[in-house]
């Protein structure tokens, strides 16, 4: 493999993309000094927030969040001892699990720093439906570039592993 001479636009495309990366490292550095949460874990806690009485299976919290309920079960674990969340079976159905938002869970959401991820929806809302499909593009097409097309992924912005 031969070695080009970088050329200004490869290198702004590179540092757009190093920027976009320390952006979710230092957001996820702050979520977990605000909150002890990564956002995995976080996005978890705003579904239940937002489902009428506060919980959810493990199913729908699964299919919500595009992963599998393996990583769900991973996350409601360590939500649960962190306190911010609870399981209990359903009154109706026995055999049905749900886990429940608790006070504690609902404070750290109230405490958490704006989500960058919510930021990134808010201003993507915001665009023309061309600008859209063009944006969506070419982050495919940046995916294809690195390899990445075929890497299970969640609409959750973090580095890590999402399990953890």
């Amino acid at each position: 493999m031969t070695q080009e001479t970088p050329d200004p636009r490869t290198d702004a495309a590179m540092i757009a993309l190093r920027r976009i990366l320390r952006a979710t490292e230092h957001y996820e550095r702050d979520l977990a000094q605000a909150v002890r949460l990564t956002p995995a874990k976080l996005r978890v806690l705003q579904i239940l927030s937002g489902r009428e009485g506060h919980h959810a299976t493990p199913t729908q919290l699964a299919s919500q969040m595009g992963v599998s309920q393996a990583t769900v079960t991973a996350l409601v674990d360590q939500l649960d001892k962190l306190g911010m969340t609870l399981r209990q079976r359903s009154v109706t159905d026995r055999r049905q699990l749900h886990v429940i938002l608790t006070d504690a869970g609902a404070e750290a959401l109230r405490s958490a720093p704006d989500a960058l991820q919510q930021q990134f929806v808010t201003g993507f809302r915001a665009l023309h439906d061309w600008e859209q499909a063009m944006l969506v593009a070419s982050l495919e097409r940046v995916a294809a570039m690195l390899n990445a097309q075929g890497i299970d992924a969640s609409p959750v912005l973090t580095l890590g592993d999402i399990g953890r």
